[in-house]
């Protein structure tokens, strides 16, 4: 099987096509402004002179290291970007994916109906109910058909979920 066929691939990073759009709006952003502004405030600092004492140095030099680290990062993730079809375009929509919308109900004591989706860890947001591939619940739903029951175990104990519907 070849490397683009291996879906958990561990250096590729899931995202769609606006997370990816957001990835590269970034990096643009700390390429061509945050790097000129750490450049800019590391001058400033030299001219205060004794850079053994220059705390402006140490701060702009600590902030340097993390602006370029954080573009290695985002360099990183777009070169390994993987897209997450959208639903029109995914394969069958029976089974839970990366890219899946899914509502379940707790089987674990209250009856409410949830909805997640399913999306890779750079664009998780458990707030906006998009929770990643990688975490407990995610991880549990993967794979998983309408109608299926899941255990999901987390640090306060171990979570049932009824999957209702998968889109």
């Amino acid at each position: 099987m070849a490397d683009d066929d291996n879906i958990f691939d561990e250096d590729q990073t899931f995202v769609t096509k606006e997370g990816l759009k957001k990835l590269k709006e970034e990096l643009e952003y700390l390429k061509k402004v945050r790097r000129q502004e750490v450049a800019q405030r590391l001058k400033e600092a030299i001219s205060y002179g004794d850079l053994s004492e220059n705390s402006e140095y140490e701060e702009a030099k600590n902030e340097q290291a993390f602006v370029e680290g954080r573009i290695l990062e985002l360099e990183n993730k777009i070169k390994n970007a993987r897209i997450i079809a959208d639903k029109k375009d995914a394969r069958s929509g029976k089974l839970v994916e990366i890219g899946s919308t899914v509502t379940v109900q707790s089987k674990s004591g209250k009856d409410d109906c949830e909805t997640y989706t399913i999306v890779g860890s750079t664009e998780a947001d458990p707030v906006d109910h998009k929770i990643s591939n990688e975490s407990p619940i995610g991880k549990a739903f993967l794979g998983k058909a309408k109608g299926d029951v899941t255990v999901v175990s987390t640090p306060g104990g171990e979570l049932k979920y009824e999957i209702l519907k998968v889109a």
